[in-house]
């Protein structure tokens, strides 16, 4: 029978029997509202005419929808604030360096000569035999300057100041840790030590000042990235790497940040003695170098009309002065420390010490006039036999260049290194050639003469003007 206009789609059965009741409810067609529902229209999904289960798997479906996102969610922002997620720190995590890695490894000790100094603290040796040191590193100067001690510090106990070609102790046995040396040293009881290669002092200046250096360093292919670390909140890399500076250890333990600052180094002095070095970024003052080593550093510059002036007007001055007391500070090496007084007088060409090695107690008489020089063994009876002939040292240079003065001004150029103080004076120091330092106070008088030895040391003559002894 056709269908009429506006009628539903199903007639009601008119002929046949009628079927019998079951006891169930009989499902309905949802009807013209379901079939025109739009996606993401509701009221479809929740119709009267709904099976009761399809609600429960619906509400569990958007459930676990939730939670996924939420866990996705917590990943994407962990993250975000976290950075990278940390390696954990396994055997099996370690791999090959990354080009950008080799890189900062290879700038390792250019980065360093950039940075011109770093506060360290270096631990050496474990258990009773550690000894800690603490103080500075300067790269540009070079100079290492530490406190030294620990219960394994032994007759090292106290300061130490070096350079690449020299190292002097000033020995404290009953010194207390400190948290760093004084920034201005003492300028007593230095003494040059006997280098020891390889081991003790000598091995961690050797390893401090070679952190630093002009080129790259080659990176080795077994190189290898171990694990991501912080030290004082600040993010590194560890690694186990080549480094020119640990010549005990080819290859130490290397905490390296993104910009190729090195904040820690774990390994083995030449002589197998373990050793971990950290260095204080943001701890870098100028060490103050004693006066053995040149003093304070200043800005060298060229010389002053003023100042080019005086120091022509020397030899004038020179034998105006006549005789003049002086004493010496020479530490010629780790066996002779020499201290003396004596005169030295312009007008004959003339000097007489009296020289005492401070580690061994004997005392010398020095003699120079007209550029040679003599030494004649002292006791406290008098003169003793005199000793073969010495040769010239470093010492009798220094008074030979002293006296030489009265008669020619000192060589050209001449470059005026800083502003200093002595005896209450305010003196300029100017070097001159042949590694002479003189002190001159404004009225062009001298007060100091410096010269530097083949021991990369500075040895002093002060003068006393008007106080001859």
């Amino acid at each position: 029978m056709p269908r009429e206009p506006g009628r539903g789609h199903r007639r009601a059965r008119t002929n046949g029997p009628a079927r019998p009741a079951t006891g169930r409810r009989r499902r309905t067609d949802p009807g013209p509202a379901a079939a025109t529902a739009r996606p993401g229209d509701d009221s479809a999904l929740d119709g009267a005419d709904d099976a009761p289960e399809r609600p429960t798997r619906r509400r569990a479906t958007l459930a676990a929808l939730v939670v996924a996102a939420a866990a996705s969610a917590t990943v994407l922002v962990t993250g975000l604030l976290g950075g990278t997620p940390q390696r954990p720190d396994r055997t099996d995590a370690e791999r090959p360096l990354s080009a950008a890695e080799a890189d900062r490894v290879a700038a390792l000790r250019v980065t360093n000569l950039r940075d011109v100094r770093a506060g360290v603290r270096v631990t050496v040796g474990a258990g009773r035999d550690r000894t800690d040191l603490i103080g500075w590193v300067d790269w540009a100067r070079p100079l290492v300057y530490l406190d030294v001690g620990g219960p394994g510090a032994g007759a090292d106990r106290g300061l130490v100041q070096a350079t690449t070609s020299a190292l002097l102790v000033r020995p404290d046995a009953t010194a207390s840790p400190r948290a760093r040396p004084p920034l201005v040293p003492p300028d007593d009881r230095w003494r040059l030590r006997e280098p020891s290669a390889g081991r003790g002092l000598t091995a961690v200046r050797d390893l401090l000042l070679g952190l630093g250096a002009d080129r790259v360093d080659p990176v080795r292919p077994d190189d290898r990235w171990l694990r991501r670390e912080s030290i004082a909140g600040v993010g590194v890399d560890v690694f186990r790497a080549s480094l020119a500076a640990a010549s005990g250890d080819p290859r130490p333990t290397l905490w390296l940040d993104r910009d190729a600052r090195l904040h820690r180094l774990t390994g083995r002095l030449p002589d197998g003695t373990a050793v971990t070095v950290d260095l204080l970024r943001a701890d870098r003052p100028t060490p103050h170098p004693v006066d053995a080593l040149g003093g304070r550093p200043g800005q060298p510059r060229a010389l002053t009309d003023d100042e080019a002036d005086r120091l022509a007007r020397l030899p004038a001055r020179l034998r105006a002065a006549g005789a003049v007391a002086v004493a010496v500070a020479a530490p010629l090496g780790p066996s002779a420390d020499l201290d003396g007084t004596g005169t030295l007088n312009w007008t004959t060409s003339s000097a007489s010490l009296t020289v005492t090695d401070e580690d061994t107690g004997r005392r010398t008489r020095r003699e120079v006039r007209t550029g040679r020089a003599a030494h004649t063994q002292a006791s406290p009876d008098g003169p003793g036999a005199p000793p073969p002939p010495a040769p010239a040292d470093e010492l009798d240079r220094l008074l030979t260049a002293a006296l030489r003065a009265g008669a020619h001004p000192p060589g050209e150029p001449a470059v005026r290194v800083r502003e200093d103080r002595t005896a209450d004076r305010t003196v300029d120091v100017v070097e001159v050639p042949g590694g002479l330092r003189w002190w001159l106070d404004r009225s062009g008088l001298p007060r100091r003469l410096e010269l530097r030895t083949g021991h990369g040391v500075w040895i002093r003559l002060d003068l006393f003007a008007g106080a001859a002894r």
